[in-house]
């Protein structure tokens, strides 16, 4: 892990920071062959779209915290949502302006280790002020493991697993 050291405001003990879990592309971007990776997907660091003979799909880059609830430190994921077009549109015109406030519905996009994934995981995308990345939380109601672990906590060892797991490219 990393060896970023800090007095922690929470305990005042000294800590070392855990890197974000962050994912360098939604997955259905990583489905597609490199042929189509060229032909029809564009993707930088915070935009990805792929175009499709009779669909577009449109992805954004957000974080999600996740609490931890025996330790002072959250888990950060850098995640990737589907957005439909009125909403890619709106974030892409508007993702520059510090004071652009908005919501969109996004689809989660990427996998998460150690939980099965039949469906996407509704979420709410919130865009922050200063030009941040957009934070996503998961629609409570929505019944997958993954989002009870969110409104739950998980604790300090679930979280070093899953950033080790990440780390070590075991996901």
């Amino acid at each position: 892990m990393s060896d970023i050291k800090f007095i922690c405001e929470c305990c005042g003990e000294e800590h070392v920071s855990w890197p974000a879990i962050a994912y360098s592309s939604p997955s259905a971007y990583n489905k597609l062959s490199e042929q189509e990776k060229e032909e029809i997907a564009v993707i930088d660091q915070d935009f990805c779209v792929i175009k499709h003979e009779d669909h577009i799909n449109r992805f954004i880059r957000v974080v999600l915290v996740q609490q931890v609830n025996d330790h002072c430190e959250d888990l950060e994921y850098g995640f990737w949502v589907s957005l439909s077009e009125k909403s890619f549109e709106d974030y892409l015109e508007n993702g520059e302006d510090e004071n652009h406030k908005a919501q969109y519905f996004g689809w989660l996009s990427n996998y998460i280790p150690d939980y099965e994934f039949s469906n996407s995981i509704p979420t709410t995308v919130v865009t922050k002020p200063g030009n941040e990345r957009p934070e996503i939380f998961p629609h409570q109601d929505f019944d997958h493991p993954f989002v009870k672990d969110f409104y739950n906590g998980i604790t300090k060892a679930e979280a070093e697993k899953r950033i080790y797991r990440i780390l070590n490219n075991k996901a």
